[in-house]
């Protein structure tokens, strides 16, 4: 099984991502992993922090000539910031009076939540591990679970589809999604030069009154074939999984299947994909839908059409002009810490997922297809495409 976990504190000396399950012989970009954490730093409304980071992944181990060893793979990304607080955060006792306390907590945060699960007198640890800077470590164990989808022809990407109001006005194809990933310029990471204007124009209103902003973004799966998930069990099903996946991400509050919000609110004429049998030489079976309602997902299982995963961000918690808030010293009311921080981050958070999304397809695929070595799992994979194409 694919298993990866997180460490690192936000203004530690680095974040630490570990991955393991990976079969051998897939190939490792450097560039491609750098790369895609260069485009997590990026979006109009990005805070200070990044013009202080410059992340890349140094990797330790697991990966030997380029490829990888079947052997668990060890990442550090460095933290610049780490040179201007290691008297602040010593591994150390230290000197306590140089610790820069949270001194009240913020509204929407885990500030208040985790000091009172850890019995913290402040907030301060809470905010360093809480903090989406640990993301990065997300996108850069998603980066190899990209390389290893990559390899049997199955791509992850993500576009923004709204910013506060402002909405994409018309559909996307995958072809203008996935094009988004190798442009050198991000904004708000739209595929409409117009919707984006709009979209830029809501952060412009946020950053004159000191407030923030979220967004809808939207992750597609492109190429994976149909029986990936099980509806088996409650705790296999694709869409379950992807949901826990995209939800676990700082400050995503809804995730959405496909059309599953406004599938709520219409007849079932209207939502389900109705099946014909004239598919285009390239698909994986003869079987064809007329739309992609579902978001290529059935029963917990994959059709065989785009994987369509939206994640709804809440605004950013940390406000230039905080909201009210109580003292953890005095009890009495305050207004809430600041914290040097983000106005948007929605196209961030779509990278973020990307990542989340890539690593539970691929952990789906490893456990359908098998294989300790890329050329095994390919030769399984080969042979179920080859088994559905001909059903």
């Amino acid at each position: 099984m694919l298993r990866f976990s997180t460490a690192g504190e936000s203004h530690g000396e680095s974040l630490v991502a570990m991955v393991s399950g990976m079969p051998a012989g897939v190939s490792v970009e450097q560039e491609f992993l750098d790369r895609e954490l260069w485009r997590r730093q990026q979006g109009y409304g990005r805070g200070g922090r990044m013009r202080i980071e410059r992340d890349t992944a140094h990797i330790l181990s697991g990966v030997r000539h380029g490829k990888t060893i079947g052997a668990p793979i060890a990442m550090t990304l460095a933290n610049n910031d780490w040179k201007n607080w290691g008297e602040i955060l010593p591994v150390e006792t230290g000197d306590p009076s140089k610790h820069k306390a949270v001194a009240s907590p913020r509204p929407g945060h885990a500030d208040l939540a985790g000091a009172l699960k850890y019995d913290f007198p402040d907030a301060r640890y809470v905010l360093e591990r809480a903090s989406a800077r640990e993301s990065a470590a997300r996108v850069a164990a998603g980066a190899l679970a990209k390389m290893l989808l990559r390899a049997l022809g199955i791509e992850v990407a993500s576009h923004v589809i709204r910013v506060g109001k402002a909405e994409l006005q018309r559909p996307a194809s995958w072809e203008e999604i996935a094009a988004l990933a190798s442009k050198e310029t991000v904004l708000l990471n739209c595929v409409d030069p117009e919707s984006e204007a709009a979209m830029k124009a809501e952060v412009d209103a946020v950053l004159r009154t000191g407030d923030t902003i979220g967004g809808v973004f939207e992750v597609v799966v492109h190429g994976l074939p149909p029986g990936v998930g099980t509806h088996a069990n409650w705790d296999e099903r694709l869409d379950g999984l992807l949901a826990q996946a995209v939800m676990s991400l700082q400050a995503v509050k809804a995730v959405e299947i496909g059309r599953g919000v406004t599938a709520a609110e219409s007849l079932g004429s209207t939502v389900h994909d109705a099946i014909g049998y004239e598919g285009a030489d390239e698909a994986f079976t003869k079987f064809s839908r007329e739309k992609n309602n579902a978001g290529g997902i059935e029963g917990g299982i994959s059709n065989g059409e785009d994987v369509v995963v939206r994640g709804y961000l809440k605004p950013i918690s940390t406000l230039r002009r905080p909201l009210a808030s109580v003292s953890f010293e005095t009890r009495e009311p305050v207004k809430a810490a600041y914290e040097r921080s983000d106005v948007c981050v929605v196209p961030a958070a779509g990278v973020a997922a990307e990542a989340m999304v890539a690593l539970t397809v691929a952990r789906l695929v490893i456990e359908k297809f098998g294989g300790d070595s890329l050329r095994e799992m390919e030769r399984n994979f080969k042979g179920y495409c080859e088994q559905i194409k001909a059903y």
